[in-house]
């Protein structure tokens, strides 16, 4: 399993990379699954339902399968939020694990930067970031600068500088 971060602001268009990049990558007979980390709290179930209940009665974990998915809740509870490592052992067998978040992960990301919302650039903050997508050239000539819009370009990037896990990888947030 490889793994690649996508980096950037709130409103840069990760989400949107994202989109482009899956089928781009799949596209080439990968097998690609995804872990979003988000500083909301988040919330898949809704009351009422069974499942939703059976969480608030204080199960640790709630499974639920239907016809086409099925999803696993895991209450913390107020214990600390679990190290990547740990959510990349619940994942199945894949190809390639894209990152969005875990910016204090020692692995490598490309930053989602648009000059027009007004943010600062990530890097040099962040560790790992590698290059830079953007939509105008970026005043930096120390990271690799891909076009946003070139997918294809992005893909074998994303492809080609994505590391194996394992012991040597901090991993952590």
């Amino acid at each position: 399993m490889k793994i690649f971060g996508i980096a950037g602001h709130s409103g840069m268009g990760k989400t949107t990379l994202l989109e482009r990049l899956v089928p781009e990558i799949a596209g080439r007979g990968l097998v690609v699954s995804l872990i979003k980390h988000s500083h909301k709290n988040i919330d898949i179930d809704h009351p009422g339902k069974d499942s939703y209940r059976l969480r608030e009665a204080g199960c640790q974990e709630v499974l639920l399968l239907g016809n086409e998915r099925w999803a696993l809740m895991h209450e913390l509870r107020g214990a600390p939020e679990p190290p990547l490592d740990d959510l990349l052992d619940r994942l199945q067998h894949c190809d390639l694990v894209l990152i969005e978040g875990f910016k204090g992960g020692d692995f490598p990301k490309l930053e989602v930067w648009r000059q027009s919302q007004g943010q600062p650039m990530l890097w040099p903050q962040w560790p790992g970031i590698v290059a830079i997508a953007s939509e105008t050239p970026v005043p930096n000539d120390t990271l690799v600068q891909l076009d946003l819009a070139d997918v294809s370009n992005i893909a074998t990037f994303v492809l080609e500088n994505a590391v194996c896990r394992g012991v040597d990888n901090k991993t952590q947030r």
